[in-house]
């Protein structure tokens, strides 16, 4: 018989399955003395992360190495999301805030296969300034077929309300305040 099948326990000897000391279950286990049923075929000993030559490590920076951080990095890129944020909201005011010189349309009247007559209002922050607008007469489908330019002379009240004329190549079905503007063309000066 072989020494594997010689050994046996006595009663004053813990044994492995019995809760005993577990230096000698690991050592039992790893010098391969026991029976047949403690181990199974050719297996080989686990090595666990906490054996006395490989402490347990309390973090994963511990185990790989720490990346470095950006500190730096948060700081920087809230402030350029808050100047792009910025950037977007003057951009914004220009296209879409309030402007010095706002055209409203009223109405129109089509008068004749060639004429239309706009009504409009002009509201400025500078009545005592000149301005102009250019006025379009447009056709069924949105084409322009006329155009004018009218002068809004300097007034008291910052709005004022007009009616103009619009000569137009094919009949005219709608007008259109194209845009106005503060720097009055000399041909347009009144005088």
């Amino acid at each position: 018989m072989s020494e594997r099948s010689e050994r046996t326990t006595s009663a004053d000897e813990p044994s492995p399955a019995s809760g005993g000391d577990d230096a000698e279950v690991e050592q039992s286990a790893l010098s391969g003395s026991g029976t047949g049923d403690e181990q199974l075929g050719d297996a080989t000993p686990l090595e666990t992360a906490h054996t006395p030559d490989r402490p347990r490590s309390g973090s994963v920076g511990d185990r790989y190495g720490r990346k470095t951080t950006r500190r730096w990095m948060l700081p920087v890129l809230s402030v350029g999301v808050v100047v792009l944020g910025l950037i977007i909201a003057y951009i914004g005011y220009k296209q879409f805030g309030p402007k010095d010189i706002d055209p409203e349309q009223l109405g129109y009247t089509v008068i004749d296969d060639s004429t239309i007559e706009a009504h409009f209002k002009v509201t400025r922050t500078h009545p005592d300034q000149a301005a102009f607008c250019f006025v379009r007469a447009m056709d069924k489908d949105g084409n322009e077929v006329g155009r004018r330019e009218v002068l809004i002379t300097p007034s008291t009240s910052g709005t004022v309300e007009l009616k103009t004329i619009v000569r137009s190549v094919a009949r005219p079905a709608a007008t259109d305040i194209y845009g106005c503007g503060g720097k009055v063309p000399a041909y347009l000066r009144a005088g």
